[in-house]
């Protein structure tokens, strides 16, 4: 079962990291007003980084390390969902995006993603 999670997070950052850069106008306005100014170096820095933490949890030399970097990474998200929190409502292409969902996202996916992350350590 560990290696069917593993394979599925590989997967989900492998996409996750590409997107920044098939669409990055969907991450972009996500950024908080200071750092717009970095977005789009951000934006570039943030698909490179999943990219390579997804390769890295390939390997078992590597693969506590993406872990780590997985989590960190989660944690340096955390400025983007309150900030769309604080934006209230607005839409994400044609997703429309609540103060709810991003509670949702910041208080159970967030943790959700980082326990996912640790379970697979030392597998």
């Amino acid at each position: 079962m560990k290696l069917i999670l593993l394979i599925v997070m590989v997967v989900f950052y492998l996409f996750a990291g590409s997107y920044h850069f098939i669409n990055p106008g969907f991450y972009t306005p996500l950024f908080p007003p200071y750092l717009a100014k970095w977005a789009p170096t951000l934006n570039i820095l943030a698909g490179l980084a999943e990219i390579i933490l997804a390769i890295g949890l390939c390997f078992s030399a590597t693969r506590n390390w993406a872990i780590y970097g997985v989590i960190a990474i989660l944690i340096a998200f955390i400025p983007a969902h309150i900030y769309m929190i604080q934006l209230g409502n607005f839409k994400i292409g044609s997703f429309q995006m609540t103060p709810m969902i991003g509670w949702i996202r910041l208080l159970v996916l967030h943790p959700l993603l980082m326990a996912w992350a640790w379970s697979l350590k030392n597998i």
